[in-house]
């Protein structure tokens, strides 16, 4: 049994998920007390089934560096709340044959698959694992959702009822304003539009219904394509405009208590955190579909200053706290080989 920070905290939030993860009640809220504290799935459809493990590869390639003290859009992100005081942050080579062995051995005993991937933004060092997996988004998806609308629409000329289904689909991860806005979107065709306007190149959407939800939640996708979306969000050749960028990072760094979860767990303690989770529990296999997807921007000169896409993809896990402990691990092994975060 999986015991720590993550169980803890998913023991404290009641999941609902249908087919991907509807926003849990606010802690001592009513609603909250009148449901039991277990996790709860409501059941869902799926038409995908993971494809096997590929094996491990790594690639490190150079990239177009960005300038560390332009982070443009992003000066309007709230810092995640965290305890551990500002830190130093020491730029290190990604050793990417002793990481893979070193995360294999941590996957070695939990079911499912995984795929992760980290890219420097500001220095252009890259690590791949499993790159040639294809999982699902659950609600990851959302953060692609909003970006496609901002492609239709700039956020200053949204009605206020769509700024509300923004709100409410990324903090609160909300099923229902996705699926306003997906059909606002134009579907599954605006949604894959909207991903190879970004770069992507394994992510399409899926039609149809999934029970009483659009089946965006069983998106396909790669980590390669979830970092390149995170990326478009801080880069000025992105196709979205830098006040709509401003919008979606200012979103995803408020996401609210209980689900902030994911690459957060990797940040040291100055960095601005923006993150989408997703979670999903699939009928055949009555298992969790666990994502964490964002950006970690460091504060201050150098390497201190760095910005990190990160997205981790897992499944398999037979409780979802056990996959986002799963992510998490992940996530700090990768980010560790990056960089070392030091008390002042």
């Amino acid at each position: 049994m999986i015991i720590g920070r993550a169980v803890r905290r998913a023991a404290l939030v009641t999941l609902l998920v249908a087919p991907a993860a509807l926003s849990p009640p606010i802690l001592g809220s009513p609603a909250a007390a009148a449901l039991s504290p277990a996790l709860v799935a409501l059941r869902g459809q799926e038409r995908l089934r993971a494809g096997p493990s590929a094996s491990s590869l790594v690639e490190s390639i150079e990239l177009a560096p960005r300038n560390a003290a332009d982070h443009g859009p992003s000066k309007a992100l709230k810092p995640q709340e965290r305890k551990a005081a500002d830190t130093k942050v020491r730029a290190v080579p990604v050793p990417a044959k002793s990481l893979t062995m070193r995360l294999d051995r941590y996957l070695a005993g939990r079911p499912g698959p995984v795929t992760a991937m980290v890219r420097d933004l500001t220095d252009g060092r890259l690590y791949r694992y499993h790159r040639d997996e294809r999982l699902i988004t659950a609600s990851s998806a959302k953060v692609q959702i909003l970006m496609a609308l901002l492609l239709r629409t700039p956020w200053r000329e949204l009605p206020e009822g769509v700024r509300r289904d923004a709100d409410l689909m990324i903090r609160y991860s909300d099923n229902h304003a996705a699926d306003r806005l997906w059909s606002r979107i134009g579907g599954p065709d605006g949604f894959t539009r909207a991903g190879r306007r970004f770069g992507l190149r394994h992510t399409m959407g899926v039609p149809g219904k999934c029970v009483d939800l659009y089946c965006w939640g069983i998106t396909p996708t790669s980590a390669e394509d979830q970092v390149r979306l995170m990326g478009a969000l801080v880069s000025d050749r992105s196709p979205l405009p830098g006040k709509d960028r401003e919008q979606v990072l200012r979103l995803m760094g408020r996401v609210i208590h209980g689900q902030n979860w994911g690459i957060s767990a990797a940040a040291c303690g100055s960095d601005r955190v923006a993150l989408k989770n997703g979670w999903l529990k699939r009928v055949s296999t009555k298992r969790w579909a666990v994502v964490t997807v964002g950006i970690l921007r460091g504060r201050g000169d150098g390497a201190a200053g760095h910005d990190y896409a990160v997205a981790v993809l897992s499944e398999g896990a037979a409780e979802v706290g056990h996959g986002i402990a799963t992510v998490e691990g992940v996530a700090r092994r990768v980010m560790k080989a990056f960089r070392t975060c030091r008390q002042p």
